[in-house]
């Protein structure tokens, strides 16, 4: 490995693995040296790589260890005992070759640092065997083709020796996959930079301010499971004592979800104006505008109620979405299940409206299922059960303290990656 390797070869290692192979690297090279510290000093302060490991291993021995710039190897340190056959390595070629797109500007630099070179950096000529589609071709080449390089040896402290090259072909390798990262490293900065920005515009999509009830007390919160998510809550300032509550969650993630999401958010904020006289026709309304405006898979789930401040009356519509929890005032428990199917999917669609009667000391809970499949370590759902017993477990907390107690539990239950946004609403009905 002393010479020059050929550039089919040498190509060879600047090949990305192929997506289906298993993952393989070499853990590290050791390189055997007299004194640790001394070797350090040699490779970080004159070869610039920088310090990969320096810890003790169970033996009571010191592994040390340092990579070149772009950390492709690690070279351990190794001091071996003067009784080894390994301390009769030291001084020794290491057979191991660094690749550089400028030998002599290399050259240059660690000469200036006090590195011992054999010789200046001369072209050398190699010979190899191109590999051949056919045995016949080979046969057709009169001669193997010369291709050439750049080439000197350097020594470190202890006299171990190393190849510094330069190949024609390799050096074009190296700087077409070094454009390559950092037009991939600008893309992804930019995608961030823009990810942040759409993350902070979708931030005040959600309510900022919450119109205020004599009778209801009422808080919301949006936890997302990426920089920006496809859950949505809201609170309507109806008019006349009256309040939309609203929550809904568009199918997918990511992105996609958040345009959706954004374009449902202006729909009903856009319509509310007719939600107080004509609720029904207020949704039908806002369907048509999603159904419209988005491509035929889009769809929502959606829960809307109007809570009249002066009759403590709830009217809502279910469409689609997960059943609200009405945790009565004696500790017993309502669902306010579906009365309309989804958003988006349908031109021609029908809404029909419940309606009860809130009472003081009764909670009402809105949520998406981003809390009730949450998964634990075991795959087991957090479920409505944990749900509900969160709800009745910190029932005399305020609105704003009862959504953050569920999101913990949440949180707790599942503390690995999460994979879905954790949206809740609670209204709590203190009466006139």
């Amino acid at each position: 490995m002393g010479s020059a390797p050929s550039p089919a070869r040498a190509g060879r290692y600047l090949q990305p693995l192929h997506k289906n192979a298993p993952y393989l690297s070499i853990h590290a090279i050791n390189i055997f040296v007299r004194d640790q510290d001394r070797s350090l000093r040699f490779y970080v302060d004159q070869l610039g790589f920088d310090l990969a490991f320096d810890a003790a291993i169970q033996s009571g021995d010191r592994w040390v260890a340092v990579s070149p710039p772009d950390g492709s190897t690690v070279l351990a340190l190794v001091a071996p005992k003067p009784d080894t056959k390994e301390f009769g390595l030291i001084g020794r070629s290491t057979h191991i070759v660094f690749v550089t797109e400028d030998v002599i500007g290399k050259y240059n630099e660690w000469r200036q640092r006090g590195v011992r070179f054999q010789h200046t950096p001369r072209l050398k000529r190699v010979k190899y065997e191109r590999p051949l589609a056919s045995p016949s071709a080979q046969l057709n080449d009169a001669q193997p083709p010369v291709w050439g390089g750049v080439f000197t040896r350097f020594k470190d402290v202890d006299g171990n020796s190393f190849s510094l090259v330069g190949f024609d072909e390799v050096s074009r390798e190296v700087e077409a996959q070094r454009r390559a990262i950092a037009e991939k490293l600008e893309t992804e900065h930019r995608a961030a930079q823009e990810l942040e920005i759409a993350k902070q515009v979708q931030a005040r999509l959600f309510p900022q301010t919450l119109p205020s009830l004599k009778t209801l007390d009422y808080a919301g919160v949006c936890v997302q499971a990426r920089q920006v998510g496809g859950d949505y809550y809201d609170f309507l300032d109806l008019g006349r004592d009256r309040v939309g509550l609203v929550i809904g969650d568009i199918a997918g993630k990511g992105i996609a979800a958040a345009l959706l999401m954004a374009n449902l958010q202006a729909n009903l904020r856009s319509q509310c104006a007719i939600a107080l006289d004509h609720p029904e026709r207020f949704l039908k309304s806002v369907n048509q505008l999603f159904f419209e405006n988005t491509i035929d898979s889009a769809y929502a789930t959606l829960f809307f109620a109007e809570y009249d401040d002066r009759t403590q009356r709830l009217r809502y519509a279910n469409c689609g979405h997960l059943c609200a929890l009405l945790l009565r005032g004696d500790n017993s428990l309502e669902r306010l299940d579906s009365t309309c199917t989804v958003l988006g999917i349908f031109k021609e669609w029908d809404c029909s409206m419940g309606t009860c009667q809130l009472h003081s000391g009764d909670t009402l809970a809105l949520y998406t299922d981003g809390i009730t499949e949450s998964l634990n370590g075991d795959g087991e759902e957090f479920g409505e059960h944990n749900l509900i017993a969160a709800l009745r477990r910190h029932r005399e907390a305020s609105p704003q303290a009862l959504v953050a107690s569920i999101v913990d539990e949440v949180q707790r239950f599942g503390p690995h990656e999460q994979h879905d946004d954790v949206t809740a609403i609670v209204a709590k009905c203190r009466g006139n």
